[in-house]
C-alpha cells in the first residue's frame, strides 16, 4: 500500500514538472523584442554597417541564457541585411538590453513597404536548449533610420 502511494507521487511530480516544463516554454515562446537604439558607424559603396541595440522581454519563470544571435533584416520579403547579437541573459519576468551590428546592403529599396527583423536564439537551459524564434515589426520611423540609405 505504502509503494503505491509513493509511485503515486512521482507520477504526479513527473506529471507537475512536464506541465510547468510545457507552460514555461510557451510563455518563452513569446518573447517581445523591440529597437530602442541605432546608429550608422559607416557606409562604403558595399552597404552601411549599424550598431543596434535590441530589448528583449521575458515573461516566463525561467532565466534564459543565450549565445551570440544571428539575425536578418527583411524588407519587402528579400533579405537587405544582417547582424550579429551579443551573448546575453533574460532573468524571469524581466527585460534585457542587448547590442549588435548589422551590415545592410547597398542595392536597398528606398521604397520598402514591409520591413522585419528575424532570427533564432538558443537559450541554455540546466537540462536542454531551445530553440525560440523572434521576428519584429520595426515602426516605419525606426525602419528608415537603419534600412533606407537617407
Amino acid at each position: 500500500m505504502k509503494s503505491s502511494k509513493k509511485g503515486g507521487l512521482i507520477v504526479l511530480f513527473i506529471l507537475g514538472m512536464s506541465i510547468f516544463g510545457y507552460l514555461q516554454y510557451t510563455s518563452a515562446s513569446q518573447i517581445e523584442v523591440s529597437i530602442t537604439h541605432s546608429e550608422l558607424l559607416n557606409e562604403t559603396e558595399k552597404g552601411s554597417n549599424y550598431n543596434i541595440e535590441l530589448r528583449f522581454e521575458n515573461p516566463s519563470l525561467l532565466i534564459l541564457t543565450a549565445g551570440e544571435t544571428e539575425f536578418f533584416i527583411i524588407a519587402n520579403d528579400e533579405m537587405v541585411g544582417k547582424g550579429k547579437l551579443e551573448p546575453f541573459t533574460l532573468q524571469p519576468l524581466d527585460s534585457s538590453y542587448v547590442n549588435g551590428i548589422f551590415h545592410t546592403n547597398s542595392n536597398t529599396d528606398e521604397e520598402s513597404k514591409t520591413v522585419k527583423i528575424t532570427g533564432i536564439t538558443k537559450y541554455d537551459l540546466i537540462i536542454t536548449s531551445i530553440d525560440i524564434p523572434f521576428v519584429y515589426y520595426p515602426t516605419e520611423e525606426q525602419a528608415s533610420e537603419f534600412i533606407h540609405q537617407n
